[in-house]
């Protein structure tokens, strides 16, 4: 796709989500790796909510930023994700975790839009093929009754 596609959603505006996600990172609590990550994601109805990775002492419970990102997105009345920036602290692109990605893929699905290192942007069902998500678990509900 495109870089200002939005999948018939309109335009992205990458520049202003990656301006986002830096912001956010500046927020970073980051004391054990020094590896602050800020994200942004546009949501359907066009709200921006953004993230920023918080460490903890017990290395285990830190959160990243997509973790706050979502917390974001439903604090803020919920929606879809459209496309998604995540920047280290370098400010430029940085790819998700894979458990990161499982949560985008919960919150955007497989047309969600997510700059990556490599690929540059892509959907969600790229970067996630053969994804498990909530249609496996109304599936196996519907199989079981």
């Amino acid at each position: 796709m495109a870089e200002g596609s939005a999948g018939g959603d309109g335009a992205v505006d990458w520049d202003a989500l990656r301006t986002a996600a830096r912001e956010a990172m500046t927020h970073a609590y980051a004391p054990y790796s020094r590896f602050p990550v800020g994200v942004a994601g546009l949501v359907d109805d066009g709200r921006v909510v953004t993230g920023c990775n918080v460490e903890n002492a017990s290395y285990g419970l830190g959160l990243c930023a997509e973790c706050g990102m979502v917390s974001d997105l439903a604090r803020t009345g919920g929606g879809r994700l459209v496309a998604v920036a995540c920047v280290g602290g370098d400010g430029q692109p940085l790819m998700p975790c894979g458990r990161c990605r499982q949560l985008l893929w919960e919150h955007g699905g497989a047309d969600m839009l997510i700059e990556t290192v490599s690929l540059g942007i892509v959907p969600m069902r790229t970067v996630l093929p053969d994804a498990f998500g909530p249609d496996d678990l109304v599936a196996a509900a519907e199989r079981d009754a």
